[in-house]
């Protein structure tokens, strides 16, 4: 299968192209060219968050995965547009460009973001909040999905939105790195009420299996890629601690915690079950 990912420099990226370039041709997108190139893999240059051109891509494809996010998500204001260009102007270009080539697959990557908060866990037709509360970085998200939507009738288009994801590469600025550092060098974790939001993580080996899944399904569909423990974030530090050798300090703060759990019975259904447990998928993050 000829397969375009954009974000090919990212976590889910990386990871994905790693793997899928031994049963596939692999284009990858990306904003830089990397240090280490993966053999075999096509790279293509481009600057997502400004106009260009289909031109540069191949003439014809199988499928396009698009996973690239702006990396600029902090910066609202200032960095709007930024936002805009890579999360909504770039997936409407995408969409557009595979409908020409000639793909039968559009697969989105968006976040678990877009549910809001709250004590259950979240199914795929949970209700939306109001656009007005999600703020601009999860609105331009759930955009992209509704721009990815309407293409439904012409090729087979899957969301993904996912949860907490971490991973061997990532950036230390992410949840679970973060955590990592901050309880090695003895700083306090903050908890919201007792134990913290509660979560289910998912290791990025578990992602990429179920997007390569979803290269074989037929029809449109909209999963949560999430993890099978639901732990708080006293758990989560707790886990983490073990692994150090070290014990985490924590600072509660005196109000109530709203979580963030995904319903993963579609993914084990029509995906993949997730398999790494999270104290064995920390272990490759601790430096």
């Amino acid at each position: 299968m000829n397969i375009i990912i954009s974000g090919a420099n990212g976590l889910l990226g990386t990871h994905s192209i790693a793997q899928l370039v031994a049963r596939h041709q692999v284009h990858a997108i990306v904003h830089t060219a990397p240090e280490a190139p993966v053999a075999g893999v096509t790279y293509h240059v481009l600057d997502l968050s400004q106009a260009w051109s289909a031109r540069m891509l191949p003439v014809s494809v199988d499928a396009v995965i698009h996973l690239a996010q702006s990396s600029r998500f902090r910066e609202f204001p200032d960095q709007a547009l930024d936002v805009f260009g890579v999360n909504v102007a770039s997936t409407a270009r995408l969409l557009d460009y595979a409908r020409t080539a000639g793909a039968r697959h559009f697969v989105l990557a968006s976040s678990g973001g877009v549910y809001g908060a709250g004590n259950e866990a979240f199914k795929e037709n949970a209700q939306i909040p109001h656009h007005g509360q999600l703020g601009y970085y999860l609105g331009s998200k759930l955009c992209g999905e509704v721009l990815a939507q309407n293409y439904s009738s012409l090729m087979n288009v899957t969301v993904l939105r996912f949860f907490f994801m971490y991973g061997r590469g990532q950036k230390r600025s992410m949840l679970v790195p973060r955590l990592i550092d901050n309880i090695m060098s003895g700083q306090p974790i903050t908890l919201q009420g007792p134990d913290g939001i509660k979560i289910n993580p998912i290791h990025v080996s578990d992602a990429v299996a179920a997007l390569e899944h979803c290269l074989a399904l037929e029809g449109s569909h909209t999963f949560n890629v999430a993890g099978a423990e639901v732990l708080s974030l006293r758990d989560i530090a707790g886990i983490i601690g073990k692994a150090v050798g070290r014990d985490p300090i924590f600072n509660i703060e005196n109000i109530e915690s709203r979580n963030l759990i995904a319903n993963i019975d579609a993914l084990s259904e029509s995906l993949i079950a997730p398999k790494i447990s999270f104290a064995r998928g920390i272990l490759e993050l601790i430096p």
